[in-house]
C-alpha cells in the first residue's frame, strides 16, 4: 500500500523560503509520477509541480516556475519542494501525490495522496 507522508510546513514571512518533503513508501517508484498540489481556503486544488522519478524530468505551474524548485532523492525515497520568494498567495495546505508513468497536472489523475502540510505566508 503506498503512503506519502509531508513535513515542513510552517508559518514564513513574504520573501522567505521553506522545504517540504514527501517520503514515499509501500512499493518501487521507478515507474511513478509524483507531484505536488495545494489548496487554499474555498479554492480547489491546483497543480504546482511534478517529477518523474525515473529521469527526473519536472513540470511546474506558471505561478511557482524560478521561484520553487521539485526534487527528489531515490535512497530515501523522498521528494523534496523547495520554495523560495514565497508570497502570501502561496498560504495553502500542500499535498504529495503519486500516479503512474503520465506527468498530469489534473487532480483527479492522481491515485496517492499524503494527508497535507499546512504553509501559512504572511505579508
Amino acid at each position: 500500500q503506498v503512503q506519502l507522508v509531508e513535513s515542513g510546513g510552517g508559518l514564513v514571512q513574504a520573501g522567505g523560503s521553506l522545504r517540504l518533503s514527501c517520503a514515499a513508501s509501500g512499493r518501487t517508484f521507478f515507474n511513478y509520477v509524483m507531484a505536488w498540489f495545494r489548496q487554499a481556503p474555498g479554492k480547489e486544488r491546483e497543480f504546482v509541480a511534478a517529477i518523474r522519478w525515473n529521469g527526473g524530468s519536472t513540470n511546474y505551474a506558471d505561478s511557482v516556475k524560478g521561484r520553487f524548485t521539485i526534487s527528489r532523492d531515490s535512497a530515501k525515497n523522498t521528494v523534496f519542494l523547495q520554495m523560495n520568494s514565497l508570497k502570501p498567495e502561496d498560504t495553502a495546505v500542500y499535498y504529495c501525490a503519486a500516479r503512474l508513468y503520465q506527468m498530469t497536472t489534473g487532480r483527479t489523475t492522481y491515485d496517492y495522496w499524503g494527508q497535507g502540510t499546512q504553509v501559512t505566508v504572511s505579508s
